[in-house]
């Protein structure tokens, strides 16, 4: 089964040409030695090609593997500082699509530093680009096609293995700071990740992440609650969670049915993906 559509190719193949003559001009002597990756599924999918040797940095989102800690911390890809990635010295960066801000990106596009920013589709083609873009990038063309075949073959088992007759609908909640719930609709990592693993997103009559009123979330009637594991400050416990007055008439309340997973690996679209879909069924539907 192939997961390259049409619209998926011709924007593939634009980028790629693109990343082609990139790649071209950094290795006229030596492939980059010095890559700093911005973005979680990024950081992993270096990691897996087995070109992490060249890693000289990442941002906050990279926590996996755990060997991945061990490298200096830029910040958080929204709200990078140039003075912490030009400190690191890096002769090539790869970001994660939305990587910024804007003020950061012009630093250091003037000084000179080749960038790229890698597209972030929530789709099993999306993910399959993304591997073979670092690999273009890297000049790894083989182990990436190597890897992304892996990959493919294991989302397209774990997609038809979480096929069900009935799906339950599952609500996908971002936060719930100031007693608001910041939920997500369509076209999100958390509605993909939903649908592959046989739910239904009781929230996709909107896009993106949203604050949703009381009677929004009620009228949702979510039989399943799914939410990053969350520390510190944005942690909300299931005693809370069910307490507030938006969730009280829920069927996810009346049975406290809730998942909780780490964000990265749930929403990372990276090469554990097939396993977050396969883990996600289970929690849903058990087995």
């Amino acid at each position: 089964m192939t997961y390259v559509s049409a619209r998926s190719a011709s924007l593939f193949l634009t980028v790629l040409w693109c990343l082609i003559a990139l790649a071209t001009s950094l290795s006229a002597g030596e492939k980059p030695s010095r890559v700093l990756s911005i973005g979680g599924s990024v950081t992993e999918i270096i990691y897996a090609l087995g070109e992490d040797h060249r890693l000289v940095g990442r941002d906050t989102t990279s926590t996996y593997p755990a060997e991945a800690m061990d490298l200096p911390d830029v910040g958080y890809m929204r709200r990078l500082s140039a003075e912490g990635v030009l400190s690191v010295e890096p002769d090539l960066i790869i970001a994660r699509e939305g990587s910024g801000p804007p003020e950061a990106i012009s630093v250091l596009q003037a000084a000179s530093i080749p960038m790229v920013k890698v597209p972030d589709f929530y789709t099993p083609e999306g993910l399959i680009e993304k591997i073979t873009t670092v690999g273009v990038v890297l000049g790894v063309e083989d182990k990436a096609e190597a890897l992304a075949a892996e990959v493919a073959e294991a989302l397209t088992e774990a997609r038809e293995a979480s096929r069900v007759d009935s799906p339950k609908r599952v609500m996908f909640v971002l936060s719930t700071q100031g007693g608001r719930i910041m939920a997500s609709g369509a076209g999100t990592a958390a509605d993909a990740i939903i649908r592959l693993a046989g739910g239904e997103n009781a929230l996709a009559d909107f896009e993106g992440y949203k604050p949703v009123t009381d009677e929004a979330v009620s009228a949702a009637a979510p039989d399943v609650i799914l939410m990053m594991d969350r520390m510190g400050d944005h942690a909300t416990s299931d005693d809370d969670l069910f307490a507030m007055p938006a969730m009280i008439p829920t069927p996810a309340a009346e049975t406290r049915a809730i998942v909780r997973m780490n964000g990265l690996y749930l929403l990372g679209f990276g090469p554990r993906s097939a396993e977050a879909v396969r883990d996600l069924n289970r929690a849903l539907y058990g087995g």
